[in-house]
């Protein structure tokens, strides 16, 4: 039943998502646009919870696509973090001015792409379910369809990245896993949600709790680790017959419900890896990256060790940080350049 709450919990600021450190500016960075549009994405359409179907999306424009009408260029697809939407992500990593210091350190510059993704109970933990609608279909299906039909991009699979944060970096490890026919190269922010949970850790007063909402109205007045929980049982372990929240919970009446517990260790990443080996195969690169003072860090660590089991390329990197502390830094200086690096920037002849 806690599932994301204790995994971000653990983490310590992570419920804030707000205190990260501001890189100075980079002399002579010149000015991207961000565009706010709408992408309405059909597999959204119907969900019981009534997610929006039209879903709000940031896109940042390099300095050059103004000037090179006929130019093209890759896409770089960011999914934000639990409890927030794409206009307080831009926030935390401070965009624009990381990707446009980041172009000036001489990446190579590239579309950015910032999609909401937050739901009635602060996160879609980008799965698919009947009760939040198929935010995994939303991103990797939806949205790179209406950008690559709107925008200069080169619209094949080595030209599209895909990034994420906390919960986004658990959406770039479910999505990246599961669509290498549409990503070229991932990269994951200390990702939340890895591991399998531990029945000993739930929590028999928040089931109570829990169990007594009614309503939608009575839920958005949770604090934010029981919407958390709340989140992940509607993401993980829908339930069509079981209105208001159309979920299961994992306990009930105190007691640990194994088929329910199954169903969210059936969404863990480091339980169904072994699937998708050959998908993972497909990437340019792979890269995790995690602070040492958050409590991510061990998960971030397994799937690491995971991934050089089958041989699979990738880069780890512990850095010096709490959950939230280096992300915008991180994505200037080590994001960004991850993508210049392996993405392709030029359209096959």
């Amino acid at each position: 039943m806690l599932g994301l709450a204790l995994a971000l919990v653990a983490s310590g600021p992570a419920a804030a998502q707000v205190a990260t450190r501001v890189p100075a500016p980079v002399p002579g960075a010149l000015s991207a646009t961000i565009e706010r549009i709408k992408v309405h994405s059909p597999t959204i359409v119907g969900n019981l919870e009534g997610e929006a179907a039209d879903r709000d999306v940031l896109v940042v424009l390099p300095p050059g696509y103004a000037r090179s009408p006929k130019k093209r260029y890759p896409v770089l697809y960011a999914l934000h973090g639990y409890s927030i939407g794409a206009e307080q992500w831009i926030k935390e990593i401070h965009v624009p001015q990381t990707i446009e210091g980041a172009f000036a350190k001489d990446a190579n510059e590239m579309i950015v792409v910032l999609p909401d993704s937050k739901t009635v109970h602060n996160g879609s933990m980008y799965s698919s379910s009947p009760t939040t609608g198929d935010f995994e279909a939303f991103v990797s299906r939806d949205l790179v369809r209406h950008i690559d039909a709107h925008y200069r991009t080169l619209a094949v699979r080595e030209s599209r990245g895909l990034a994420g944060h906390s919960m986004g970096g658990y959406g770039t490890a479910r999505i990246g896993m599961k669509h290498a026919e549409t990503f070229g190269a991932i990269y994951m922010m200390s990702p939340c949600c890895l591991s399998p949970r531990d029945p000993a850790q739930f929590n028999a007063a928040t089931g109570e709790a829990l169990a007594k909402v009614k309503s939608l109205e009575e839920a958005r007045r949770l604090g934010w680790g029981e919407r958390a929980q709340l989140a992940t049982a509607a993401a993980w372990s829908p339930n069509p017959k079981n209105p208001p929240l159309y979920l299961d919970l994992p306990v009930k009446d105190g007691v640990v419900r194994p088929e329910i517990l199954a169903k969210w260790a059936a969404n863990a990443p480091l339980a169904f890896i072994d699937q998708y080996v050959g998908n993972l195969r497909r990437y340019k690169a792979i890269a995790i990256d995690v602070g040492d003072r958050d409590g991510l860090k061990d998960d971030a660590a397994k799937l690491h060790e995971a991934l050089d089991r089958y041989g699979i390329a990738n880069s780890f990197e512990i850095y010096p940080g709490d959950h939230t502390s280096d992300v915008a830094a991180r994505f200037q200086e080590q994001v960004i350049p991850f993508f210049s690096k392996h993405l392709v920037f030029a359209a096959a002849r």
